[in-house]
C-alpha cells in the first residue's frame, strides 16, 4: 500500500524553544545520582518523568523497584555561574503511593504563564541530566525531554505517553499501547505483542516506523505531507475521517477529514500514524 495526501498544519512555534547553544565553559562539574523506590501490591503503578536537557532511557525489569541512575553535568562560564546553577536548577524525585515523579526544574520552566528562558548562553551555565530508569513490569509511564538526545525504551509492558522535541524516540520489546511523538526526530517502535488498545505514532520532521507481530488486526489512520505510507500487511480501505464543522462570523466552515483510513486484517484498535516531513512504515516483525 502506498498512500499520500496533502494537509495543512499550524506552525510549531515551540520547535526552537530551548535549542542548545554552545557555552564557552570554564567550569565543569559532574556527579552521579542513584535512587530507588519500591512499588507495593497490585495497585496501579505509574512513572512521570519530565526532563529538559539530556537523554532518557527506560528499561523494563522484573524487580518491584524503580531504580534511577542520573548523570548530572554542569557547565558554566565561571565558578560564580556554576554556583548559580546549583541554586537555580534541581531535580525533584518523589513518590506518592505507587506514583513516582522525576521533574527537572529551573529557569527553563514557565512561571505564571510566561517563559523568560532565552537559552543556556544567557544564563552563563547549562545543566544536563542523562537519566536511566529500571521500571517494574506493568508500570504505566509518561516520559518527556526537550534537548540533548534520544528517548529510548526497552522491554516495558505498561501503557505509555512519550514526547521528545529535539531528538528521536526508539522503543524495542514493547507490550502495551499509548502515544509517541518526536517533533524533530524519527519514531521507531518494535512490539513483542500487538497492541489491543488505541495508539498514536507521530513526528513532524522524521520517519515513523512501527514493527508489529504477524497476524495484526487494526484500523489504521494515516496522515503525511512530504512522504508516503507503506504497509507489509494486506489492507482494505476504510472511510476517511468525517469532516469537521466550525462557525466563523456566522458562517459554517467544513474541513475534510485529515486521516486516511486503512483496515489491516479483520480490523481492531485504532492505530494513528502521523508524519509531516517523512514516511510512514507499518512493518511486520517475524523474528
Amino acid at each position: 500500500m502506498k498512500l499520500k495526501r496533502t494537509i495543512l498544519l499550524c506552525p510549531f512555534i515551540y520547535a526552537l524553544v530551548g535549542a542548545t547553544v554552545a557555552l564557552a565553559a570554564e567550569t565543569e562539574e559532574r556527579q552521579t545520582i542513584r535512587k530507588s523506590f519500591t512499588l507495593a501490591g497490585d495497585r496501579e503503578r505509574r512513572l512521570e518523568l519530565d526532563n529538559f536537557e539530556g537523554t532518557v532511557k527506560v528499561t523494563g525489569t522484573t524487580s518491584a523497584e524503580v531504580e534511577f541512575v542520573i548523570d548530572e553535568t554542569v557547565e558554566a562560564d565561571s565558578a560564580e555561574r556554576a554556583a548559580a546553577a546549583r541554586r537555580e536548577t534541581h531535580l525533584d524525585l518523589t513518590q506518592t503511593n505507587n506514583a513516582i515523579r522525576c521533574y527537572a526544574d529551573g529557569p527553563f520552566r514557565c512561571r505564571n504563564g510566561s517563559n523568560n528562558f532565552h537559552g543556556w548562553k544567557t544564563l552563563g551555565y547549562k545543566v544536563r541530566y542523562d537519566i536511566a530508569v529500571k521500571l517494574p513490569a506493568g508500570t504505566d509511564y509518561q516520559v518527556k525531554t526537550v534537548n540533548g538526545g534520544d528517548l529510548e525504551i526497552e522491554n516495558t509492558s505498561g501503557s505509555f505517553n512519550l514526547d521528545n522535541v529535539n531528538g528521536a524516540v526508539h522503543m524495542t520489546g514493547i507490550t502495551g499501547a499509548g502515544h509517541v511523538y518526536a517533533l524533530n526526530g524519527g519514531v521507531r517502535v518494535k512490539f513483542t505483542a500487538n497492541p489491543t488498545a488505541p495508539c498514536y505514532f507521530g513526528s513532524l520532521n522524521g520517519n515513523v516506523e512501527v514493527w508489529f507481530r504477524p497476524g495484526l488486526s487494526a484500523d489504521a489512520r494515516l496522515k503525511t505531507f512530504n512522504g508516503h505510507a507503506y504497509a507489509d500487511f494486506p489492507v482494505s480501505s476504510l472511510p476517511s475521517d468525517p469532516p469537521t464543522k466550525k462557525v466563523v462570523n456566522g458562517r459554517q466552515i467544513y474541513r475534510s477529514g485529515e486521516f486516511q483510513g486503512a483496515r489491516i486484517g479483520q480490523g481492531g484498535p485504532e492505530l494513528k500514524f502521523d508524519s509531516f516531513n517523512g514516511d510512514i512504515r507499518i512493518l511486520e516483525q517475524k523474528n
